[in-house]
């Protein structure tokens, strides 16, 4: 009997997990959409950049090594990023219900090691949610923020265009390495924040 009731209870643990990857440009909104659905779902938010930046405070092996490729000006090479990933996914346990990935994966070699991490824990990706923004709205909200971010690359145009540009060359080809499986949807990414949030909640509560 004992052995029937926790087959039940994993076959419910399984069922009530969700990761969700938050995809779009700069700008589309990512982060504010993603700290709704936290404070709706009980989802752990994992944002490559805020892994980066909590790893190096505590010092850890994996951040001392992102943080002397970072001081040379070089990227953070895509294993060092699966290993805070894989740290997160541990030290999250069963706490949670599941994640949302923000800003990763940037390309489909990321794409294919977060399946094969997320395969060896008996966890899968279940849906890509896309914020589809326009470039010259994506530009101006960008713009805007620059005025408090104090961050120069925010207040450069040609900078922002840049990063659409890449985001659009590059990064789009992980929404097709999902899409072939048909795990993507695409949601209107401006308006009503409360209205993209409702867009997405709908998407994911028919998961």
């Amino acid at each position: 009997m004992s052995i029937l009731i926790n087959w039940f209870k994993s076959l419910f643990k399984i069922k009530k997990m969700q990761n969700i990857i938050l995809f779009g440009p700069p700008g589309s909104g990512k982060g504010t959409q993603a700290a709704r659905l936290v404070e709706k779902y009980g989802f752990k938010h994992l944002s490559t950049g805020d892994l980066l930046r909590s790893e190096i405070k505590r010092e850890t092996a994996l951040g001392m090594e992102a943080k002397k490729l970072m001081d040379k000006g070089q990227l953070v090479p895509d294993d060092v990023v699966i290993g805070m990933i894989d740290s997160a996914v541990q030290e999250a346990g069963d706490s949670v219900r599941g994640f949302i990935f923000d800003g990763f994966p940037r390309n489909v070699a990321q794409a294919e090691a977060l399946d094969s991490l997320l395969g060896g824990k008996e966890m899968k990706i279940d849906r890509l949610l896309v914020l589809e923004v326009p470039e010259d709205v994506i530009v101006g909200r960008i713009l805007a923020r620059g005025e408090t971010s104090g961050r120069a690359d925010d207040k450069n145009e040609p900078v922002i265009r840049d990063r659409y540009k890449v985001y659009r060359e590059y990064t789009v080809a992980v929404a097709d390495y999902y899409g072939d499986r048909g795990l993507v949807k695409e949601i209107p990414g401006v308006g009503k924040i409360e209205e993209i949030t409702d867009l997405l909640v709908s998407e994911i509560d028919a998961i």
